[in-house]
């Protein structure tokens, strides 16, 4: 079984859950293979894609929602960054990290390093995951 949590990078730091102030970037990871990616800038604008695998393939439920257009959500991420935090980010980089439209295989193994390599190119710290240790009983 892989990693299931939130973690919310507002205030200039992580917390598990929700974020505490806006610009935010919120990121929900499912099972090690999927994180959905939402930020917001202080103007309200922002967006969502996905690291790992789109839901509506991952899931076979093509229905569930429409392909991301990741090259208007990789512009819209740099934006975010250089807002939020002064970084300068290629949008082909991130572009190269989401989740490919058309299902292909992710390149790496657990999402969570994807997510890492891209809070890199945003100059972002990295989160601490939970261990095994910090997860409930059962």
């Amino acid at each position: 079984m892989g990693y299931f949590g939130k973690l919310a990078y507002s205030d200039g730091r992580w917390a598990f859950g929700g974020p505490t102030a806006v610009p935010f970037l919120l990121i929900d990871v499912h099972d090690s293979d999927i994180a959905t990616v939402d930020y917001r800038a202080a103007d309200a604008s922002g967006g969502r894609f996905y690291l790992g695998y789109e839901p509506r393939l991952y899931f076979e439920e093509p229905a569930a929602g429409d392909p991301v257009d990741t090259a208007a959500e990789a512009e819209g991420f740099t934006r975010w960054a250089r807002d939020a935090g002064g970084a300068d980010v290629d949008p082909t980089e991130v572009q190269r990290l989401m989740a490919s439209p058309d299902g292909a295989p992710p390149a790496d193994e657990v999402v969570e390093q994807t997510v890492e390599r891209l809070l890199g190119l945003a100059g972002l710290p990295l989160p601490e995951w939970p261990t095994d240790g910090d997860m409930p009983a059962g």
